[in-house]
């Protein structure tokens, strides 16, 4: 028998790992990993591993939010990250990930521990099953930057795609690469070794930058 969380269907306010503003809106499901909030105009899928406070919103009593239909899982499938995932795929989505910014584009692929994600910007981003904070899928009528899809193809990833986020870095091992979205400068060039988890990224001065395998998440190639 599935449990009910005593805020189901309630007002909430969530505070979610790397983000300051918090979240607010109506906790319409919840499952083992994963909750959907409704924010009035949008429904936002976030781990529950970066959720690090749900508390009763303390507006709960003054606005009534319209809820539309959930975007792709049936109502009565119980709801997964994966099973989220899995329907998002070909889905203009925007997702949230790390820094000040999200990733707008279509999720293409879903593998053990990352999933790719296209966008017009950042090309092919290899993106780590546990840093996603938040996945947004937009009405089937949206498109990035009001592209036409002659504009903004779907395409594959030019990259041979590996089974683990651990072996797919390897597979870039000599590379130029971009972790974390290039926010950090240190975060940018030649992806010279994988050692014991460490990542050694030599960067656009010649220096080698040492960084743990963990804190790495997205990679993708300019």
């Amino acid at each position: 028998m599935k449990h009910r969380h005593p805020l189901l269907e309630r007002y909430v306010e969530l505070d979610i790992s790397g983000k300051s503003i918090t979240i607010q809106g109506k906790l319409i499901d919840m499952g083992q990993d994963i909750l959907v909030i409704h924010n009035g105009t949008q429904f936002l899928y976030i781990p529950l591993i970066h959720v690090q406070q749900l508390r009763m919103s303390k507006a709960a009593d003054t606005q009534e939010i319209e809820v539309p239909d959930l975007p792709f899982e049936p109502q009565n499938d119980p709801i997964s990250y994966r099973k989220v995932l899995m329907n998002a795929k070909g889905m203009f989505s925007e997702i949230y990930i790390t820094g000040n910014q999200s990733i707008h584009g279509y999720l293409t692929s879903v593998m053990n521990d990352f999933f790719v994600f296209y966008s017009p910007v950042y090309h092919s981003v290899i993106v780590s099953l546990q840093h996603l904070k938040y996945l947004i899928p937009y009405n089937p009528n949206v498109t990035p930057y009001t592209l036409t899809p002659e504009q903004f193809p779907l395409k594959p990833s030019p990259i041979t795609l590996a089974r683990t986020f651990d072996q797919q870095l390897r597979k870039l091992i000599g590379e130029f690469v971009i972790l974390d979205l290039g926010e950090n400068p240190n975060k940018i060039g030649v992806l010279k070794s994988i050692d014991q988890n460490i990542i050694e990224l030599s960067t656009a001065g010649g220096n080698s930058v040492y960084l743990h395998f963990d804190h790495v998440k997205t990679v993708h190639l300019p």
